[in-house]
C-alpha cells in the first residue's frame, strides 16, 4: 500500500493506517533524530513526539514526497530538543553561579575573580569534544554517578568510565594549568 493511500485512510479516520506508517518509517525517523541528539533515550522520546506532530499535521500534507516532509519535521524537532537541552545546561550553570554570588564574600574582588574563573571553566568546557563534554559535565558539574549517566545515555557503565577516562586524557593533553589562572 502506498504512502498516499495510507495517508488518505488516516485522514478518513483509520488509525490502523497510521500505525502502518509509523512501522514503515519509525527506524528512519529514529536514525534522523539520533544523528542530531546522540542519545538513544532522547531520540526515542523525540521520535514519538514527531509521530504525534505528523498525525496532527497530516491534513496539511500536500503530496510532495512524504518521506522528505516527515524527515524535515523530524530534523526540526530534534534541533528544537537539542536547543532546549543546551538551555537547561545553561540554566543549571547560571543557577550555580547565582548560588555562588549569593553567598557572603570577603570582598568584591574575590567575587569578580570567582566569576571570571567560572566563566573561564565554562569556556574551556566548550573546547572539549562533544562526546566527552557530556560525561565531564554530568560527572563534575551535575555530580551524577556513572550509573545515572549510563542509564540516561542508554549505554553500559563501562562506556561511561571509558569516556570519562578519555576525556581526562584529552584535558591533560590539551590544557595547561596556566590556562586557568
Amino acid at each position: 500500500m502506498s504512502d498516499i493511500d495510507l495517508i488518505e485512510r488516516v485522514l478518513a479516520g483509520n488509525d490502523h493506517a497510521f500505525r502502518l506508517l509509523v512501522e514503515k518509517y519509525r527506524n528512519d525517523v529514529f536514525r534522523t533524530i539520533f544523528a542530531i541528539l546522540r542519545d538513544s533515550k532522547e531520540a526515542e522520546d523525540a521520535s514519538q513526539e514527531v509521530f504525534m506532530k505528523l498525525y496532527n499535521s497530516l491534513s496539511q500534507y500536500e503530496n510532495q514526497g512524504f518521506k522528505t516532509w516527515m524527515t524535515r519535521i523530524a530534523v526540526n524537532h530534534a534541533i528544537d530538543v537539542k536547543r532546549k537541552q543546551e538551555r537547561r545546561r545553561e540554566d543549571v550553570v547560571g543557577a550555580l553561579e547565582q548560588q555562588e554570588l549569593g553567598t557572603p564574600r570577603d570582598s568584591v574582588e574575590k567575587e569578580v575573580i570567582a566569576f571570571d574563573q567560572r566563566r573561564l571553566v565554562q569556556k574551556k568546557l566548550n573546547e572539549v569534544p562533544e562526546n566527552y563534554r557530556e560525561v565531564i559535565y554530568g560527572f563534575y558539574i551535575e555530580e551524577k554517578s556513572y550509573q545515572q549517566m549510563a542509564e540516561e545515555q542508554n549505554v553500559q557503565v563501562k562506556t561511561i568510565e571509558t569516556k570519562l577516562y578519555r576525556a581526562r586524557n584529552w584535558m591533560k593533553r590539551n590544557w595547561k594549568e596556566d590556562d586557568f589562572s
